[in-house]
């Protein structure tokens, strides 16, 4: 008997080869394949269907599947190796991830660089040609720590296991040296050029990337003391680069407030301003800044990875077969489906669209109830939302309405007082803006809201081009960014709890 074993998806018609036995949780998430309660069986999230050869049903796919989809053939991912050949139905192929095309002023230095934005779910890398701005290259890739769970304090808790900070660390490196080789293959005449390799992400991305220990994150107050920036060696990685290739991580402005929202300070430049602005990254943590060249104020809060389509019964990350937008069409909802198709779920934009029109049609009540009694509403069959995922997204939004209007509150001023609202990342910018509003996630008049594209990845560009006066601005920004803890504001369950409510109709 071989010691191999092949798995083919279907439809796509791809296939690999893996060491017969290996954990279908190693392969598949590079597949479409979602995990996100980290394979602890909880969310039946990473659902396959075998179409040819066998996945014995365990015990618990039985406590927590339906009998006609066990009988269907459908098998929870992370319960399973592959022991024998394998034909699985696979949908998910296709993930929007956000690039960044920005024209910028820098000034020019020898070589090459690469600029990474290292997210929770997704990876995105540009090389660059120094000495004229020009992007060579882009590559992108999903985060493979996202095995180990959606949402950041899953894979901080897998990180205080025995031996999980190492393979987390050890995952991510190799898969961002993975994508750095891609990128350098191109131009390989010109490898001996690259001279610095620049990362930002957020505070458990930067603690999961260079090896620190993540417990203080994982506990009140969650502040950390491995806030500065950390610097390597190409060799230190197991990256094979230029000799005296540098990799830098750029520095945290405090708690969960990392070096992304730091680049996105650097990328819109709201921290030279007169007029007061602010920037809102949304993902599973919600990162605020807020202020202008006097004074500026970040937070964090935990929003939950409902944007991002994990904790909603049918939820999915922006991709192929995911309902991406929802609009009214006088019957019902009208859903539109990324990649055209059928739908198979729907992912964050989609969810926020749909709840606004909910409202707007009455069937969602403004404290977040399905009316008349319904138990869920059919979107588009056979997607349906449930109240429990309208309960989640108040979740997320409640936490994203109330961090802002408390650093407002800090700062002595009103929503009215905001000349803007970046909206950063890529669930920001594919969101719709009147949604958000409808539904008070963002609490800002829409013509007031600038989707800015990925400031992280913008800013990791511009940190390449640095020279000691930008070392000494970002030095600058961390001291004059004042860092609010949410969870010991007074204040705070009392907003968060008002802001979980939706508006009442007509709104905007």
């Amino acid at each position: 008997m071989s010691d191999r074993v092949r798995i083919a998806f279907e439809p796509a018609g791809a296939s690999l080869e893996v060491p017969r036995g290996t954990p279908l949780r190693d392969v598949l998430l590079r597949y479409g394949v979602e995990f996100p309660c980290g394979g602890n069986g909880r969310c039946k999230g990473c659902r396959v269907r075998v179409l040819v050869g066998d996945l014995p049903v365990t015990p618990l796919e039985r406590e927590i599947v339906r009998q006609e989809e066990l009988d269907a053939g459908w098998r929870l991912a992370c319960r399973h190796r592959a022991t024998g050949h394998l034909t699985l139905a696979i949908g998910q192929w296709e993930t929007v991830i956000l690039a960044d095309e920005t024209p910028f002023a820098f000034s020019p230095r020898q070589g090459l660089g690469v600029a990474v934005d290292l997210g929770t779910t997704t990876l995105a890398a540009q090389l660059l040609d120094l000495a004229t701005g020009q992007v060579l290259g882009v590559r992108s890739d999903l985060n493979p720590q996202a095995g180990h769970g959606s949402d950041i304090m899953s894979r901080i808790e897998f990180a205080l296991q025995p031996g999980g900070r190492r393979e987390l660390a050890g995952c991510i490196r190799q898969t961002i040296g993975a994508l750095i080789a891609d990128l350098l293959a191109p131009v390989a005449g010109r490898r001996g050029e690259l001279r610095e390799v620049t990362i930002v992400g957020n505070t458990a991305m930067h603690h999961l990337f260079c090896d620190l220990d993540p417990a203080p994150l994982a506990q009140y107050p969650f502040e950390t003391a491995y806030n500065d920036g950390v610097n390597f060696n190409a060799a230190e990685l197991g990256w094979k680069l230029a000799d005296g290739a540098q990799v830098r991580f750029l520095p945290n402005l405090g708690s969960f407030v990392g070096s992304d929202v730091l680049a996105g300070m650097l990328a819109t430049q709201m921290h030279r301003g007169k007029e007061l602005t602010a920037l809102v990254d949304l993902g599973t943590n919600g990162e605020i800044v807020v202020g202008n060249r006097e004074r500026l104020l970040c937070a964090s809060t935990a929003a939950g990875p409902a944007f991002e389509g994990a904790r909603i019964s049918m939820g999915m990350r922006a991709a192929t077969g995911a309902i991406g937008e929802v609009t009214a069409n006088g019957h019902g909802f009208a859903c539109r489906v990324i990649g055209g198709g059928a739908p198979r779920g729907i992912c964050g934009s989609g969810l926020v669209d749909a709840v606004a029109v909910g409202l707007d049609m009455g069937v969602i009540e403004s404290g977040g109830r399905l009316a008349g009694g319904r138990d869920e509403l059919m979107l588009c069959p056979p997607v349906r939302l449930t109240q429990k995922d309208v309960r989640e997204l108040q979740l997320a939004k409640g936490a994203i309405s109330a961090g802002l209007h408390i650093l407002l509150a800090h700062l002595g001023i009103g929503l009215d007082d905001l000349s803007a609202l970046y909206l950063a990342g890529a669930f920001g910018n594919c969101m719709n803006r009147t949604s958000a509003w409808r539904i008070g996630l963002i609490d800002v008049p829409p013509q007031r809201v600038r989707p800015s594209g990925n400031t992280a990845l913008l800013g990791a560009k511009l940190a390449l081009f640095g020279d000691r006066a930008q070392a000494d601005e970002i030095a600058e920004i961390r001291a004059r960014t004042e860092h609010v803890p949410l969870a010991s504001d007074p204040q705070f369950m009392d907003i968060f709890a008002d802001a979980m409510h939706f508006p009442e109709r007509g709104r905007g």
